[in-house]
């Protein structure tokens, strides 16, 4: 994806009227309801049907079938589904900060991509078969690449328009040797197809306990950017004069982004769309400033996830659909909608 092209310097836009933050504190508030209506939704419906009784009775006395359920597996990728959601949207508002592009999304710099062929490798030469293995090759492999591609795109003078190009041609090397060694390998084929579509179904208590503390880190790290990014977002030049460190806040947000999407993906495999859609669609009624993009993204993402999964488990009853493909299947027709509404306002 290319980054289009911004006037280096533009102008400051016009505080917020208290009346405008009023609003966006309020919508806050409502989304953060919303996302606890999905939580309960997550946790109450499912590929088994349960009764209100059966659910309540699992919540609050996990012992047998039905604590078993809701307790062991539900709740857990309810968890895991927050923290995957908020990681995800969080790395995609600071790359789309970062690369001064709303279009971008957490694979524009190469993270999914390394993660991916990290587990390929960790499957067919190290024989590695349980998550909690696949978590570290995971995080190692995203880790790896986001360091890769910072020193390509010119380490210390890093800037959008060489870190993107960088980044997709990673990703395009890294996707061609997952293919190679899977046609080739049988056994790393049928491990990794389901682990590859993006799936919060094996999530446990140990995967979220792994991921939980550079998820944290992560999500700090990308809300303490919010100030240096709306800087940068003016152009290099009147970020500079308002006392911005730009090689710094560039670094920074690189390792934000490669710890978030990185924990992510090593837990529920490369999820799609999720860090594009929501940061651009949140863009669009809370305006350029991330000071708000990143706490609506935060809360608005794990909806999204979460939503899906919901709707993967109902659809194919008593089987279900893996999350990555529904947000995929809503991803598609959003993007592009988006595409073409930017194109047009181009125009």
């Amino acid at each position: 994806m290319l980054v289009d092209s911004v006037p280096e310097q533009r102008a400051e836009p016009a505080p917020a009227p208290p009346a405008r933050r009023a609003v966006r504190a309020v919508g806050l508030l409502v989304s953060v309801g919303v996302l606890a209506v999905v939580a309960v939704a997550s946790i109450a419906v499912g590929a088994k049907e349960l009764s209100v009784a059966q659910v309540w009775h699992g919540l609050f006395a996990s012992s047998g079938t039905y604590g078993d359920v809701v307790v062991d597996e539900r709740l857990a990728r309810t968890l895991l589904g927050l923290l995957a959601g908020a990681a995800l949207g969080l790395a995609g508002a600071v790359l789309q900060a970062l690369t001064r592009n709303p279009l971008a999304d957490p694979g524009l710099l190469g993270i999914n991509a390394g993660a991916s062929a990290a587990v390929v490798t960790a499957i067919t030469f190290f024989g590695v078969t349980s998550l909690s293995g696949y978590v570290w090759f995971a995080f190692l492999g995203a880790a790896a690449v986001g360091a890769l591609v910072w020193f390509l795109g010119g380490s210390r003078g890093a800037t959008p328009v060489r870190l993107a190009p960088a980044g997709t041609a990673i990703s395009a090397a890294l996707y061609g040797y997952l293919q190679a060694v899977m046609i080739t390998n049988g056994a790393a084929l049928a491990k990794m197809r389901f682990w590859t579509v993006g799936s919060l179904s094996s999530a446990t208590d140990t995967t979220i306990q792994q991921v939980l503390p550079f998820l944290v880190a992560g999500a700090v790290l990308a809300l303490a950017l919010a100030r240096p990014l709306n800087a940068m977002e003016m152009g290099d030049d009147t970020a500079r004069s308002l006392g911005a460190h730009l090689n710094r806040t560039r670094a920074l947000s690189m390792l934000a982004a490669t710890v978030l999407c990185g924990a992510a993906t090593a837990a529920c495999g490369p999820i799609v769309f999720v860090g594009l859609m929501v940061p651009h669609v949140v863009r669009s009624f809370t305006g350029p400033d991330l000071r708000w993009i990143l706490p609506y993204a935060a809360v608005l993402s794990p909806v999204l996830l979460l939503g899906s999964d919901v709707i993967g488990r109902v659809v194919a009853r008593p089987s279900e659909v893996q999350v990555g493909i529904i947000t995929a299947l809503i991803g598609g027709p959003v993007f592009i909608f988006l595409v073409r509404r930017r194109r047009t306002a181009q125009l």
